[in-house]
């Protein structure tokens, strides 16, 4: 059932579309697609959660994965469909998924999880959906960027001035729809690291894998206040099996 939240990704979903997909994102065709395929290499059947336009997706087909997109907005499966690439989609969302238990190998999030406010009953549904062993590839905004009031900062107060990394209240969890542009609103949700990993365990996925990579070169070359944020992670992943 689409509620206002889906409708924030339905008016604005050509935001996401033309800055993120189809080549137009650095961390996503330097480090988030690769790792992707990397992690998934050799998986059967495979469903990628909040597919978007399909950019994970095609990219698994085009490794031999048997792929089902899932997402509940619209527009983006539109453009998903017409892009092609051997994928099938299905509209639906990720506390519900429209799938029968163990009817998948394995599992992908990309930056999806960090917009759901049904943590608990979407990690649940992705174990259900998981045959036993199964894989569950996990990729989030990392916590430490994404609480409120962190950021990148340049402090002139110092000689010579220095650059740093402010924390907002990074154990206290926060849901808020965010202008990420000007007349763009999307909602986000923070939370503590802790509490991914404590709800994935209680639902039988065991974390294998780590990694808090930094940023790709070609981000970081972007500009030269990015040089500093090499220190910084953007990303937290996690590859996971259903126990």
């Amino acid at each position: 059932m689409a509620d206002e939240r889906d409708d924030l990704w339905e008016a604005h979903a050509a935001w996401w579309i033309d800055g993120f997909t189809d080549g137009a994102d650095l961390e996503y065709e330097e480090q988030i697609l690769p790792l992707a395929a990397y992690e998934l290499a050799g998986a059967g059947r495979v469903l990628d959660i909040g597919c978007g336009d399909g950019q994970v997706s095609r990219v698994l087909a085009g490794h031999g994965c048997d792929v089902v997109g899932v997402d509940p907005t619209w527009n983006c499966l539109t453009v998903a469909a017409k892009r092609g690439g051997g994928v099938a989609y299905v509209r639906g969302g990720a506390a519900v998924l429209p799938f029968a238990d163990g009817s998948f190998d394995a599992a992908v999030a990309c930056l999806v999880f960090e917009h759901i406010d049904e943590l608990d009953e979407a990690i649940a549904e992705v174990s259900r959906v998981l045959l036993p062993g199964g894989r569950f590839c996990f990729f989030l905004n990392h916590p430490v960027l994404q609480m409120p009031g962190s950021g990148l900062i340049d402090d002139h107060t110092v000689d010579p001035p220095e650059q740093y990394w402010r924390l907002g209240p990074y154990l206290v969890e926060a849901a808020a729809d965010e202008q990420v542009e000007r007349g763009v609103w999307i909602r986000f949700h923070h939370r503590p690291m802790s509490r991914y990993v404590n709800a994935l365990a209680e639902h039988g996925l065991v974390i294998d894998r780590m990694l808090e990579p930094s940023p790709p070169e070609a981000f970081l070359d972007r500009s030269e206040r990015y040089a500093a944020a090499a220190a910084f992670p953007r990303m937290l992943y996690f590859r996971l099996h259903k126990s």
